[in-house]
Parts: C-alpha cells; structure tokens; sequence
C-alpha cells in the first residue's frame, strides 16, 4: 500500500515525513519553491519533541505517477485548488481508489464526489505550518496530530482503517468516524475564526464578531437538518493526545489563512469557511452578514498583499458596520 500526497504543504509535509519516517511508501506532488527543495534535498519537519528528516519523493503533478489500484491517494490542498487537482487526478485514468479529503470545510468532499466514487472526509487537527520550503512546522504533543476519517456522505470501509493504522504508526491518531462530515463542520466552526486571525494578528481579541460569526454558522446549520461534534480543545481526547506544545527557536504565527497572507500566495481558503456558511444561508433563507463580510475582506487582504495582522478590531467593526449600511442588511 502507497500513499500518495497531493499538496506538500504545511499538514501534507508533516504527515508525509511522518509516514516516510515510519517506513511507509509515499509520494507527495508538490510545486514552486517546495518542489525543488524536496528534490534537492530531504524534508525537515520541526516539532515539539525534536526533528524528522524524510526523503520524501515528490513529483510536479498526477501525471508523473503510475497509480496503483491500492494506492490511498490524500487531498492536502487549500480548497481553492481543489478542483483542478480532481480534474487532474481524472486525466491520468485514477478512478476507483479512496479519495481522501484531509482539508478545511465540508466542500471538498461533494467536489470530489462528482468524479470519484470512492471519496473519504478527514478531519484534520494538526497545528502545522509551512513558511520555508523544505521546512514545515507542527505544535502538536504528544502526538503530531489527529484525525477522524470515513467515507461520504457516511459510514466508513477498510480503507478508512487502512488510513487510521498508517496514522497510528506514525506519531499520530486517527479515528474511523461513521459521520464524519459532522466532525468536519464542528472543524468549520473553528475556522470561522481563522480570517480574524489572519487579519488583526494572532492573540488579537475580535470582540464580538467572533461570536457573532459562530451564531451565523449554528443557525444555517440546522436551517439546513445538520448537526455538528465538537473538535476543539473541550474535546476529551485532546487532553491525552494533543495539546499546543512549543518548538525550540520557532515561534508560532497562526494558522492556515495567516499563513497564506504570509507567503503572499494572492489566496485565502475563506471562500469555503465563512463563505460557505454564507452559501447555507441564502440557500435556506438565514442572513450571515458577518460570515459574508468577512469572505469579502479576506478576498481584499489576500488580492492587495495586505500584512498579517494589518487591521485592527475598529476597523473591521467599522468596515462591517459600513457593509451592512450599504447593502441595508437586517442582522439575523
């Protein structure tokens, strides 16, 4: 059984180097900067607990590889990129093999599913990072990281066990969940935040909008019969698991969008955050205008090269307060 890795970024290189380490066959397609350090020389992953050094065989694209009929083949790609990676993927006549979606949001899965039947949602709680080609970062202590794995739109197969094991093997912990799509929307409430991050800097308070934007989310939620399970840090198995550790000589810089802010990529994932919140509401009557606003300001900050942390919570109440005026926008 091979993994393949599709998007050697921040959570791909560090689940990469974990398998390569563990004595697993894998195979990560990457690009730019991260590509030609990778064939130049081995992966670094940092954690708490010290450093992995893998050679992690990468490959510009799908079709540089002979798929297997076994192969496990993982999304680790912001969602922006999702469908051209599918399509991808389908050119090179990839079919019946599990899909994997280890990816923020619950839109990849129905992307995927329109081209594969064998699609699998994951939910990932990894504090990693990628700035540095080469190099990638993860908080996480004891174990790397976590993950709830199974089929969609439900139940799970021997495929998402075969993923838990390789997982299990590798400093981390994955869980073959029958409803996993509940666990990726508690995941998606989480990231509701990440734009206010990303935006007014790490450890910035965002006063009510937060709060405001996670009641958006619950209702359009249920408006639309879904429930969702609580992955954060009230989660009993993060207290054994994975909690928040520190890496000597690395401070941490936040999460997935202010990490894209910071490399200066000219996208954000927020279309698929807040944005799909905002999609759930106007499909079942709900207004989300602090869910829209703050879509439409992570699209401002990532096309104008803004700074992490280059607002401040007065000017996002302020920019929000101007939004709804313009647009007479009635607050839910």
């Amino acid at each position: 059984m091979r993994v393949i890795i599709y998007g050697v970024g921040a959570v791909g290189g560090v689940v990469g180097g974990a398998l390569v380490a563990a004595g697993h066959e894998v195979i990560g397609i990457a690009r730019g900067g991260q590509l030609a350090a990778l064939r130049a020389g081995p992966l670094t992953v940092r954690h708490p607990g010290g450093v992995i050094t893998a050679d992690l065989p990468c490959v510009a694209g799908p079709d540089e590889i002979a798929f297997r009929p076994d192969d496990l083949i993982l999304l680790t790609m912001k969602t922006q990129d999702t469908a051209a990676a599918l399509h991808a993927l389908r050119a090179t006549g990839v079919y019946d093999q599990p899909i994997f979606c280890l990816q923020n949001g619950i839109a990849n899965e129905r992307l995927a599913l329109r081209l594969f039947p064998n699609v699998h949602g994951v939910t990932v709680m990894m504090p990693a990072g990628f700035l540095d080609p080469g190099e990638v970062l993860c908080h996480g202590l004891p174990m790397l990281g976590m993950f709830d794995i199974g089929r969609y739109p439900g139940g799970s197969d021997g495929a998402d066990e075969a993923l838990a094991t390789l997982f299990d093997s590798g400093q981390m912990r994955g869980f073959v969940h029958d409803d996993v799509m509940a666990s990726k929307r508690g995941k998606l409430l989480l990231n509701l935040g990440n734009i206010l991050e990303a935006a007014l800097g790490r450890g910035v308070d965002a006063g009510p909008l937060r709060s405001r934007a996670r009641t958006e989310a619950e209702a359009v939620l249920a408006a639309a019969g879904w429930d969702w399970q609580d992955v954060g840090m009230d989660d009993p198995r993060r207290t054994s698991l994975m909690q928040i550790g520190d890496i000597a000589g690395v401070a941490r810089f936040g999460g997935s969008t202010t990490q894209s802010l910071m490399r200066g990529t000219g996208a954000v994932e927020t279309d698929y955050l807040n944005g799909e919140i905002t999609l759930l509401g106007r499909l079942h009557g709900v207004p989300t205008p602090v869910n829209t606003y703050l879509t439409a300001l992570s699209a401002e900050l990532a096309a104008t090269g803004a700074e992490a942390g280059s607002r401040t919570l007065d000017d996002l109440v302020a920019g929000l307060a101007h939004w709804e005026r313009d647009r007479q926008v009635q607050r839910p």
